[in-house]
């Protein structure tokens, strides 16, 4: 008979630290249930009897790829294709009209989703702009995207996604314009998949040097952060965002009470940030 592991209150704390020290992220007590069901398959995979044996493992040994993997199963990566909606109407209609205007001598523009997990919210963007925008097919235009993990890194920049990837929040008429059916799967085209810079940036660590961004998108990120760690991020996303640029946060999600320098801006019912003139 399999060997049922379980997590013990010790180990999912020594988890629980793991996991805040290297991503910022605050696992409570009832997510226990979270290192049950995904540490037992890395546990398995790498040869340990328990969860117990593996976070033995894990505390004696130099931080490695083992508790990489460990970690990055234990943050959330959920998303989808135009997620909310309302952002993406907002920034079709106002911000980037706007941004394009104001733009339009020096014709450069930088967008940064934040976070962007396995790449649906940057490609949204690619393909909004790509569909509402040809004026700027002929600009300097810098969509980057970064997430902390590697895995999920790898997957964004395949552009290839399942059968229910694609049915959550995508647009018919976007899969058939930009999306070619392989199989059971649906691969993104070069023209979008090349629009999109995919870069390794831990954001509760130190970032590489980065230009200023006229529109970032850090959506439902906050939320898994303590506020000394919300105060910190926008601190350092209030440094890379440009004097009238616009910062998009999720539903739930606010600069109220955490940072005085951002104004937050309504469209229709998109939420939206700018730092205060």
């Amino acid at each position: 008979m399999k060997q049922t592991m379980s997590v013990n209150t010790n180990d999912f704390e020594f988890i629980c630290q793991l996991v805040y020290k290297y991503s910022a992220v605050v696992l409570h007590a009832e997510k226990s249930y979270l290192a049950d069901l995904y540490l037992q398959p890395i546990a398995e995979s790498a040869g340990f009897a328990s969860i117990s044996d593996l976070v033995g493992y894990l505390q004696t040994q130099p931080f490695g790829s083992l508790h990489s993997q460990v970690i990055e199963s234990l943050v959330t990566n959920e998303t989808s294709f135009f997620r909310d909606y309302h952002p993406f109407e907002a920034l079709k209609k106002f911000v980037l009209p706007e941004l394009v205007g104001k733009r339009s001598i020096e014709r450069s523009l930088n967008i940064w989703c934040a976070a962007c997990s396995h790449g649906q919210e940057p490609y949204s963007i690619a393909m909004l702009i790509k569909e509402h925008f040809p004026v700027l097919d002929n600009w300097s235009l810098k969509l980057m995207a970064s997430d902390f993990s590697s895995k999920v890194l790898a997957k964004a920049r395949e552009g290839c996604y399942n059968q229910l990837e694609i049915q959550r929040g995508l647009p018919k008429n976007f899969r058939d314009r930009y999306f070619q059916k392989l199989d059971h799967n649906w691969q993104i085209q070069q023209e979008i998949l090349q629009m999109v810079e995919f870069r390794q940036i831990n954001l509760v660590q130190c970032w590489p040097s980065l230009p200023k961004h006229d529109v970032i998108f850090l959506r439902n990120v906050l939320i898994y952060f303590d506020t000394a760690t919300k105060k910190s991020l926008l601190k350092k996303i209030k440094q890379n965002l440009n004097p009238d640029g616009y910062l998009f946060l999720g539903n739930a999600e606010t600069t109220i009470h955490l940072d005085t320098a951002f104004t937050r801006v309504q469209f229709d019912k998109a939420i939206c940030y700018r730092l205060n003139k």
